[in-house]
């Protein structure tokens, strides 16, 4: 089964960077999508970036769009996220998940799940 482990997740002021790291393990295609996803206390998970590493096309929500940057790193089987002009709104637990295709939006849910890296942005 594939395994995912996230970090990087830390406390952090308003204003500053972090960069998380999925690293990803087990048997896995080229044709797939990683995704990073973030649910806060009391709401709903949603999606905040994707990649699809067979031609490395990227999506982002558009709350991250100009701050938030995915990418991949294949000699480390690892997706970043870099995150910059953190504010509290990020305050949430991120999680990657990986989906056997190589679309970031499946009709389906995706499956495989890490189990998640805090991110605190308080002053």
């Amino acid at each position: 089964q594939v395994q995912l482990v996230e970090s990087g997740g830390g406390l952090v002021q308003p204003g500053e960077s972090l960069r998380l790291s999925c690293t990803v393990s087990g048997f896995t295609s080229y044709y797939s999508a990683i995704a990073w996803f973030r649910q806060a206390p009391g709401k709903e998970r949603e999606g905040v970036s994707c990649i699809t590493p067979n031609d490395g096309s990227t999506s982002y929500a558009d709350y991250v769009k100009g701050r938030f940057t995915i990418s991949r790193d294949s000699a480390k089987n690892t997706v970043k996220l870099q995150m910059k002009k953190l504010k509290p709104e990020d305050n949430a637990v991120y999680y990657c998940a990986f989906s056997p295709s190589a679309n970031c939006f499946p009709p389906r849910p995706f499956e495989h799940w890490g189990r998640g890296t805090q991110v605190s942005v308080s002053s």
